[in-house]
């Protein structure tokens, strides 16, 4: 009788695949020979692992399955296991963040493996996030509680950095922005001799849709961006943990502040947006419609009702929450290597992008409906 302690793998060649029957105790000791036999061999085929036999099993055991499963993959002769026991089960998710049975390739290339994958990654996405925006709001009713602990400072820092120094790129952005709207509003009205009503045109769609969904677009790409990389880059370099270390918790530190910041200063930055986009669409009305900058003021105090002005301002500490949301969400996924940085700050601007131009559909929608 084959002594149960001794680590053991019979090869059996199949039709289809190799058959690899491992029984006895898989542990640090007794590996060694299977170790070099596994090295030496050399498939022609799929790989099967039949690990119904092994009566112990330990880290080095399950290292040295994994290691030939990659290597044997990696040289295109796909594997599966088959009879793993609950112990090796545990030890194998504790080391291994991967699924135990891992399906053949002509499995993984069909459609409803693809579909299953995808809803799965994207079910475990939507799960972290509601995770995070639970944390986030439980640090925010500590904050309310203890007003002392909100980071001053940092925000009026965001502030300037967020604010302040995004003047100059909105205003080129909504510049040219109400000189597109004038420039194609001209167009067709004077088909109909409706020249002045240029200016309804360029007042209520600046200032009531494109004028905040604009400086969201742009607050997104250029301080969104920026939230995921520093905060990826903090987690890179495990100053965050640091901060955990020492009893600070991060989303006080680095996200309220952030988000508080952010929500001030974007009513301000969509004021900014009307002003100058109204005033591209002044020039050009000016230059290619004859209309002056007397009539067109006088036409805008007329055409547009102050209802439109404030309704595009609140949509900015909505589209500001969501943003930083957002980026940070996708700052604390970043992992310790650098092209994560990337990966995850491109992620927040297209999530960014999407959730202002989601909340803008909500908006019109509600404000339809109590005709707004």
């Amino acid at each position: 009788m084959q002594n149960s302690a001794v680590a053991s793998i019979v090869i059996q060649h199949q039709e289809e695949y190799h058959l690899f029957v491992c029984s006895g105790d898989w542990s640090i000791e007794t590996i060694s020979p299977i170790a070099a036999k596994l090295e030496a061999f050399r498939p022609k085929g799929a790989i099967r692992w039949d690990l119904t036999a092994i009566s112990q099993i330990d880290s080095a055991g399950i290292a040295l399955i994994e290691l030939s499963y990659r290597q044997f993959e990696a040289k295109g002769f796909p594997s599966e296991m088959i009879g793993s026991s609950e112990k090796y089960q545990r030890l194998f998710q504790l080391l291994y963040a991967r699924p135990y049975t891992e399906p053949l390739a002509s499995d993984q290339n069909s459609w409803i493996y693809r579909i299953g994958r995808e809803s799965y990654r994207w079910g475990a996405e939507i799960f972290r996030f509601f995770h995070f925006f639970g944390e986030l709001f439980l640090v925010l009713l500590h904050s309310l509680r203890h007003p002392s602990t909100i980071r001053y400072r940092s925000v009026v820092s965001h502030i300037f950095t967020s604010g302040i120094t995004a003047l100059p790129i909105i205003a080129i952005s909504a510049f040219l922005i109400g000189v597109v709207v004038a420039f194609q509003s001209i167009v067709q009205l004077q088909k109909f001799g409706a020249d002045i009503f240029i200016v309804d045109m360029i007042g209520i769609s600046l200032s009531r849709e494109l004028a905040p969904l604009i400086t969201a677009i742009v607050v997104a790409g250029r301080s969104g961006s920026a939230y995921t990389a520093q905060i990826g880059a903090m987690k890179m370099t495990q100053e965050i943990d640091a901060m955990k270390t020492m009893g600070f918790h991060p989303f006080l530190f680095l996200v309220w502040p952030r988000i508080f910041a952010l929500m001030i200063v974007m009513p301000l930055l969509i004021f900014f947006a009307d002003i100058v986009g109204i005033a591209g669409g002044m020039v050009i009305a000016s230059t290619q419609a004859n209309l002056s900058f007397i009539e067109f003021i006088h036409r805008l105090q007329i055409a547009l009702p102050l209802k439109h002005l404030v309704i595009g301002i609140i949509k900015g500490p909505f589209f500001a929450f969501l943003i930083v949301i957002a980026s940070s969400f996708r700052g604390f996924q970043v992992s310790s290597n650098t092209e994560s940085i990337g990966r995850y700050t491109t992620k927040s601007v297209v999530n960014s992008i999407f959730l202002v131009i989601a909340c803008d559909a909500l908006f019109s929608i509600i404000l339809t409906e109590f005709k707004l």
